[in-house]
C-alpha cells in the first residue's frame, strides 16, 4: 500500500505502514463519531413521525417521499454502526487496511442514503408547508448543495492531486 503525505496527498516514503493505517483508522474513527449522532437523530423523528395525527392526512404520493427518507436513513444508520461490529467481531489480528477500506466504503454509502434521506425530508417538509410549487425547487436546490459539497468538491480536489490545499485555497 502506498503511504500519503500529509501535506499533498503524494506518497510519505517516512512514514511506516503500519503508522498510517493506525492514523488513517483514527480518522475514519472521528468521522464516524460526527456523523453517527446527526444520523441516529434523524432516525427518531422519522421513527415519531407515522404516529403523529395528522400523518394519515398526507397525500399517498407524500406517505411515500416520507417513507423513502425512513428507510434511506435507517439503512445509513446501519452502514455507520458497520465499522463498530466489523471491528469487535473479526476480532485481532486484523487487517486494518481491510478494515479501513470496507468502512470507507460503507460510509460513502451511509453519506448518499443520508443524502437522498434529507432531500426527502426536505422535500416532505416544504410541500406540506407551500405546496409542489415551492417544494420542487427547494429540494433540488438542497440536493444540489448536498452533491456540490458532499461529493463534487472533494472528488474534483482528489481528481486535481489536491493542488488547491497545497496552494493554501
Amino acid at each position: 500500500m502506498g503511504q500519503l503525505n500529509d501535506r499533498d496527498g503524494r506518497p510519505d516514503p517516512q512514514q511506516p505502514d503500519e503508522e498510517r493505517l493506525d492514523r488513517e483508522l483514527a480518522e475514519l474513527t472521528s468521522e464516524l463519531r460526527v456523523v453517527i449522532p446527526g444520523a441516529t437523530v434523524l432516525l427518531a423523528f422519522l421513527l415519531t413521525v407515522p404516529f403523529a395525527s395528522g400523518f394519515p392526512r398526507l397525500s399517498p404520493g407524500n406517505q411515500g417521499v416520507f417513507f423513502l427518507a425512513f428507510i434511506s436513513t435507517a439503512l445509513a444508520v446501519v452502514l455507520l454502526l458497520a465499522e463498530g461490529a466489523y471491528h469487535r467481531l473479526r476480532g485481532k489480528p486484523h487487517d486494518k487496511g481491510l478494515l479501513i477500506k470496507t468502512a470507507t466504503r460503507q460510509m460513502v454509502a451511509a453519506l448518499a442514503l443520508l443524502g437522498v434521506a434529507l432531500v426527502s425530508v426536505v422535500f416532505l417538509v416544504t410541500d406540506v408547508l407551500f405546496g409542489p410549487w415551492a417544494s420542487v425547487p427547494v429540494s433540488t436546490a438542497v440536493f444540489v448543495i448536498l452533491v456540490v459539497n458532499w461529493f463534487g468538491l472533494p472528488l474534483l480536489r482528489r481528481w486535481r492531486g489536491d493542488a488547491d490545499a497545497r496552494d493554501g485555497r
